[in-house]
């Protein structure tokens, strides 16, 4: 096969020639490593070691193959803010440049004992504390399907590199949107599990114990849940559910204030779902978007000092705010580190009082909202807007305004992230923008929980959905 050819496997079925024998996992990564090379431009890597990655090869290939594990011989990419022992850890950031963790985090060490090969670590926002991607230590992440946009963040790396066909499958972050902003951005599929479900050691975070958690990004929701499945210890097999009867809730407050493009896309697309007899239920969640957005800020704002502190400390790492933002690379990072780091963030009694609303306001309302309609999951658009230009990081032109970047990019996704849902969104087709086709993203968020049953929906309902070209 070609490397174009192998680039081109998902997971799924590159997995069954590796077990078969009829491709070799140093064959499969030294072609990927071929095709990463031939598209650095995207800026999708901060970090790949060719030795490194023959050496992990040969010692799958080297494996009897009565002892192979689920994944043998699976390239993957991970989010340079996640540990793999031995590979730089760096966040996107001059700041932690030299750190080379000593063990896997909790959530890579199962993929690489069920014989997942780690091709390199992926680009990111800085510390990934933004949703563009722009990093100024390793260059902004290229959009494959438009390289003068951007990817989407803070996992465009990881959402940059699977689109581009560079690795067929990747790990990300997500706190309030960053794996599944930049995978409707760049056309693939990402999945942010309920909180907790994944392991957090490992991971340089933003805001635990509420927001963050680690999770897969693929080209198909099936291969998303089979590394769910491997990190979680669940049935690699996913319940297989027929699009029929399914009844998904359409919240009219997430289908305001869209791109005018995307929306007729995702509109044709929902026509496309109810064809294979989904019922699509039009409702309210009776939900203020900026009220609960300014919620999840307070959360994430008050966790995150201690937070790095106490991954720093884990790791033998000295730890001061000040030295930190001094050596941040990227200027609106910079700039919150600085405004942590002189007491601006929430006090202690914001903070409980947000974390109080969640409890007893937002999360029982929303499982109400989800039972009243006896609904398996809500869809919605992932973004309210496709793709925007590299540069564009504090304004976004959208149908004759201008809309903040950060706040428009993370409206629909912060909801799940903030009440710890399971959400995954879904490739729905691209729109044209001047001379680009930009990939658009279609999203469900299930109840706490339903993550098996959640990723299983989105498998039967992918096939019904627009086609995402590959990259040009």
């Amino acid at each position: 096969m070609t490397d174009t050819e192998l680039a081109a496997l998902d997971a799924s079925h590159a997995l069954q020639l590796l077990r078969r024998g009829d491709l070799g996992a140093l064959e499969y990564a030294q072609a990927l490593m071929r095709c990463m090379q031939a598209r650095a431009d995207l800026h999708a890597m901060t970090h790949a070691d060719p030795d490194m990655v023959r050496q992990a090869a040969r010692l799958a290939d080297d494996v009897p193959a009565g002892r192979r594990g689920l994944l043998h011989g699976l390239p993957m990419v991970v989010k340079d803010n996640i540990d793999v022992a031995g590979w730089p850890c760096t966040a996107g950031s001059p700041a932690l440049a030299g750190h080379r963790p000593l063990r896997d985090a909790d959530c890579v060490a199962p993929l690489r004992a069920a014989g997942a090969v780690v091709l390199g670590k992926s680009n990111l926002h800085e510390f990934a504390l933004g949703v563009t991607s722009g990093n100024a230590a390793y260059g902004a992440v290229r959009n494959p399907h438009a390289p003068g946009r951007m990817a989407g963040g803070s996992s465009g790396g990881t959402a940059a590199a699977v689109a581009a066909r560079l690795a067929p499958v990747g790990l990300g972050t997500d706190t309030g949107g960053s794996i599944r902003i930049p995978a409707a951005l760049c056309g693939v599929v990402g999945f942010r599990p309920s909180t907790g479900r994944w392991p957090r050691r490992g991971v340089i975070p933003i805001s635990v114990p509420s927001r963050d958690t680690a999770a897969p990004m693929a080209r198909s929701a099936a291969d998303c849940a089979l590394l769910d499945a491997v990190v979680c210890g669940e049935d690699p097999q996913l319940q297989a559910l027929p699009p029929r009867g399914l009844r998904l809730g359409v919240p009219r407050e997430f289908w305001m204030d869209l791109h005018a493009g995307m929306a007729t896309r995702l509109q044709d697309a929902l026509k496309g779902l109810a064809a294979a007899g989904v019922v699509l239920v039009p409702m309210s969640m009776d939900v203020d978007l900026a009220a609960l957005g300014q919620v999840a800020l307070t959360v994430a704002m008050h966790e995150n000092l201690p937070s790095l502190r106490a991954y720093f400390a884990d790791h033998g790492l000295p730890f001061d705010i000040h030295q930190v933002a001094g050596a941040t690379g990227s200027p609106d990072v910079r700039a919150i580190f600085n405004h942590l780091a002189q007491g601006g963030g929430p006090d202690a009694a914001a903070y409980s009082a947000a974390l109080t609303e969640v409890r007893n306001r937002w999360r029982p309302a929303w499982a109400v909202g989800l039972a009243r309609h006896a609904l398996d999951a809500l869809v919605l658009p992932t973004t309210p807007l496709p793709a925007a230009r590299i540069g564009e990081d504090e304004t976004v032109q959208m149908d004759g305004r201008r809309w903040p970047t950060f706040d428009t990019y993370v409206r629909h996704c912060g909801p799940a992230s903030i009440l710890g849902l399971p959400s995954v969104s879904l490739p729905a087709g691209c729109v044209a923008e001047q001379e680009d086709q930009l990939p658009v993203g279609l999203m469900l968020d299930g109840p706490q929980g339903s993550d098996r049953r959640l990723l299983a929906i989105a498998a039967a309902l992918q096939p019904w959905l627009p086609p995402t070209p590959e990259p040009s």
